[in-house]
């Protein structure tokens, strides 16, 4: 079986980037089907935009745009393209970075996709910071790699606590339901008191159910920023903004730019 060594993916590569034992990079997905192969180095892959398919031994995981998948370096997989075009962004770690950052390998057994919202807008980050490459994204790459690494090693911990069959059922809920996601629903969805939900949510999400909340509607929305032909309204009541006002703001919390530049500034490393 085929072992990619360091940079080396299936397809076309557009740039390139590397920082101190860190490399980002931008493809295009152009075959059908990859083999079976292994990775030298672990790697997130970020679909910016069509539909991809990983499959390992264990599961085949369906990756539309905006999904961030994990690949662990141990476990061999393969890709399939199921869209006319399809691309990503890719962050690959190598393992003497992590050590010398401290930072356990165990952290990263397990190739999985990944649904918490935090570190899709620390993706949405680095993605920006890659656009942009000017004098200060090296340090601020830096940062962004420390706090993937962090929020990882958080949700790995939090993920471990023995928590209640309704917490699975709660952040399905978060991940997937399309309704407006008030506390009041959820607590009927999942016959669970509301002040209980409220309380039990920074345990086991690590944050307030509010933030979690806002920060899913933003996952949602950075794919489509990418689709041009989508303007800004539609995008706010498409991911569940009450209008685009609101979704500026919490977009400009965020990011530090609005919905616009960002898409301004992405947009050109299509």
């Amino acid at each position: 079986m085929k072992i990619l060594s360091r940079g080396e993916y299936y397809g076309n590569r557009n740039s390139e980037r590397s920082f101190n034992g860190i490399l980002l990079s931008q493809y295009d997905y152009s075959g059908d089907k990859t083999d079976w192969h292994y990775h030298e180095n672990p790697y997130f892959m970020y679909v910016l935009q069509g539909d991809m398919k990983d499959c390992n031994t264990r599961v085949k995981t369906l990756c539309p745009s905006g999904s961030l998948m994990f690949n662990n370096w141990q476990e061999p997989h393969y890709g399939s393209k199921h869209s006319d075009y399809a691309g990503g962004f890719h962050l690959e770690f190598e393992k003497d970075w992590l050590k010398k950052n401290g930072i356990s390998l165990q952290v990263w057994e397990g190739s999985q996709l990944i649904q918490n919202p935090q570190l899709h807008l620390l993706f949405a980050h680095l993605y920006s910071e890659f656009a942009l490459s000017d004098t200060l994204s090296e340090v601020s790459v830096e940062v962004l790699l420390l706090q993937i690494c962090e929020a990882l090693s958080e949700i790995k911990q939090t993920n471990a606590l023995k928590h209640p069959s309704w917490v699975d059922d709660l952040k399905e809920l978060l991940h997937y339901d399309t309704a407006t996601l008030s506390l009041d629903y959820l607590s009927r969805q999942l016959n669970v008191h509301p002040v209980h939900i409220s309380r039990a949510a920074p345990k086991y999400l690590s944050m307030s159910l509010g933030g979690y909340i806002r920060q899913q509607k933003l996952k949602k929305a950075l794919p489509l920023l990418l689709n041009s032909s989508l303007n800004l309204t539609e995008i706010s009541y498409q991911v569940g903004f009450s209008d685009q006002s609101h979704f500026n703001r919490v977009f400009k919390s965020h990011f530090k730019m609005s919905p616009s530049q960002y898409r301004k500034m992405i947009i050109k490393k299509f």
